[in-house]
């Protein structure tokens, strides 16, 4: 009865520290991609010829910072453009007003000011580019706000796991004070504490084993739900979300309950004889 309600407490506890890392993790992968669909615009000059325009592109894709590079020709830029006024470009006749450019996005890791800061210049300085736009508000107030969540869920990760540390604890606690005077026995007739910590390691090895399974299944089946209500989702839940979110459940499910159980019985063979009868 004991090992039950103390594989269900443990169960809960690695549930909520999966949920936490998942959530890191998704997050992670979620702030990933909103940088990575930041746009960068390089107006380009009309009398930019094609060769030049092709050795250009070449150069940008070279470029370690630049993920994807698109080009958008001034009849795609017109089209466009009527697109988003609701108008038809024909209305411009003979003459097409829009220039043509360049679209890149960058790699995740240099979506940020001080990378910007070498890039830019870099883009500036071809004779052929007019300007280069970015949304630099939008992007310093994401990375900004992705530096302050990411702190917020450390700190709460941090705080859960101590918290876990604890519960398990006392649950394991009173499991092991619950076969205190057989201990005791065990150790009046000579056992050494090695043999008597066996079989509540044992115990507490198994308990974490399946705790760890049963909480991730549970954890995987909320999260097959949430891509059967939005598929888009999937692809932010990549292998590494998974490997991470297991290994953290299981790891911390083995480690607390063998730390817990090891620290527990080694208190409870310290105990003196007067003190078992007061618990």
């Amino acid at each position: 009865m004991n090992a039950l309600i103390s594989c269900i407490s443990t169960t809960l506890m690695l549930l909520l520290l999966g949920l936490v890392t998942f959530f890191i993790t998704f997050a992670y992968n979620f702030s990933n991609d909103l940088r990575e669909n930041f746009h960068i615009t390089i107006i380009l000059d009309d009398e930019m010829t094609q060769s030049e325009s092709y050795a250009l592109q070449t150069k940008l894709k070279n470029l370690a910072a630049i993920r994807h590079v698109t080009y958008i020709s001034k009849e795609r830029a017109l089209k466009e453009q009527a697109e988003a006024l609701e108008s038809d470009s024909i209305e411009f006749k003979d003459i097409n007003p829009m220039p043509a450019a360049f679209e890149i996005s960058l790699k995740a890791e240099y979506a940020n000011k001080d990378s910007l800061r070498y890039l830019l210049p870099q883009l500036e300085k071809h004779p052929k580019v007019v300007d280069v736009s970015y949304p630099q508000n939008l992007m310093d107030s994401l990375n900004s706000n992705i530096r302050k969540i990411s702190s917020i869920m450390l700190v709460l990760a941090l705080l859960l796991t101590l918290v876990s540390f604890v519960n398990i604890n006392n649950t394991i606690q009173l499991s092991v004070f619950s076969h205190r005077f057989l201990i005791h026995t065990m150790k009046l007739v000579g056992a050494s504490w090695q043999f008597i910590r066996k079989p509540f390691l044992i115990q507490a090895l198994l308990i974490g084993l399946l705790s760890a399974l049963f909480a991730s299944i549970i954890l995987f089946a909320g999260i097959y739900a949430i891509t059967q209500y939005d598929p888009n989702t999937i692809r932010l839940i990549t292998w590494e979300v998974a490997v991470c979110t297991i290994g953290v459940i299981f790891i911390c499910g083995i480690l607390l309950t063998l730390v817990c159980a090891y620290v527990t019985v080694n208190k409870t063979l310290r105990m003196k004889t007067d003190k078992l009868y007061r618990y």
